[in-house]
Parts: structure tokens; C-alpha cells; sequence
């Protein structure tokens, strides 16, 4: 693999019901600082593809959405990680675009800026929404159990969407990529 694409809430960190509204409520998952720097430790990019529905909702403002990541920032350093590249969608939800997942556009836009085609490109989520916005540009898709996921998995992943790939925890799914068990397509 050359690129991953993590989803935020519920994977990098706990999904709140009301949306991370501040640096303070960002709480990082167990793990999760340890997992991303070992991907950045087998030169592996990590782009967060992350829809933000709470700016489009006016309920932040871009300004406290760049406050939030860097803080998200600053614990995942705290490991020795690093996120190499942000992209967000702050779309309504009643009036998205392409960008916002279930579309494809922020995906795509982290593959061009890293040079990665879909078969060397994972995108690991949480919800049905990051496993729909992997199929539509093509690339490997993993659901890990943490926030919605088990939610997910329960409510079944449908056929057009296989193969996906299952881990519990965002440690499991690095497992699996750095031991080789998801292997470029072709």
C-alpha cells in the first residue's frame, strides 16, 4: 500500500453524538497514535477524509475546524504520528456535493496529491458511507468495528460493496496491511 485514507469520528477518534465542537472534546481512540506512525513508519502516506457536516450546519466554523485538528494533530505526535495531508467536506447534509461521502471527490483528491492509484489506496472507515465512497473510486475498502462500525457490520454490508475488509481496531486493520494480508489489486 502507498495511501491511506482514514475516516475521523469513530476511527481516529470517540464519535460524538453532537459532533466534536471543540479542541477539548477531540478524545483520541486507544491506539490510535501508535497505529498511524507505524504507517508512517513503513513510509506508508495517511490522508483524513472526513466528512464535517458540523461546519455546513453552522454549528463550527472552519477556523474551530482547523483548531480541532491541530490539536488532533498534536496528541497523534505525541506517538510520533502524523497525519500527512487533511482533507474535509464541511457540506450540509441536505445539500452535499461530490466531495462529501458518499461521493468520492475528497478520495480522489488525496490520490492525485499523493500519486496513488486505487489499487495501492485503502480507505479505512467506519460507516457504510466511507465503504460506498471507496467502491465509487475503486480502491480497497476496510471497515474497523470502532463508532459506527460494529453498528455497520450488524446492519450488513451490502453486495456491491465487496470485498471488504473487517478489523476491530484501527491497530488491527495497520496489522493487517503491514503483514501483507491486503495486497495490491492487478
Amino acid at each position: 500500500m502507498k495511501l491511506v485514507l482514514l475516516d475521523r469520528d469513530g476511527v481516529i477518534n470517540e464519535d460524538q453524538p453532537d459532533f466534536v465542537k471543540t479542541p477539548e472534546e477531540l478524545v483520541l481512540l486507544p491506539a490510535v497514535g501508535e497505529s498511524i506512525s507505524r504507517l508512517n513508519e513503513h513510509n506508508i502516506r495517511v490522508a483524513l477524509v472526513t466528512n464535517q457536516s458540523a461546519v455546513g450546519r453552522k454549528i463550527i466554523n472552519e477556523m474551530m475546524l482547523d483548531k480541532i485538528h491541530e490539536r488532533m494533530r498534536q496528541l497523534l505526535a505525541k506517538n510520533g504520528a502524523k497525519i500527512d495531508k487533511i482533507i474535509y467536506c464541511g457540506d450540509h447534509p441536505d445539500r452535499p456535493t461530490d466531495r462529501r461521502k458518499p461521493g468520492g471527490r475528497m478520495l480522489t483528491e488525496a490520490m492525485l496529491h499523493f500519486d496513488s492509484d486505487p489499487n495501492r489506496t485503502i480507505m479505512i472507515g467506519d460507516s457504510l458511507i466511507d465503504l460506498q465512497a471507496a467502491a465509487r473510486v475503486k480502491c480497497h475498502r476496510m471497515l474497523i468495528l470502532t463508532g459506527k462500525g460494529r453498528k455497520t457490520l450488524d446492519d450488513g454490508i451490502p453486495k456491491e460493496l465487496q470485498p471488504v475488509n473487517v478489523a476491530v481496531t484501527l491497530m488491527q486493520a495497520v496489522d493487517n496491511i503491514l503483514s501483507g494480508r491486503i495486497k495490491p489489486k492487478g
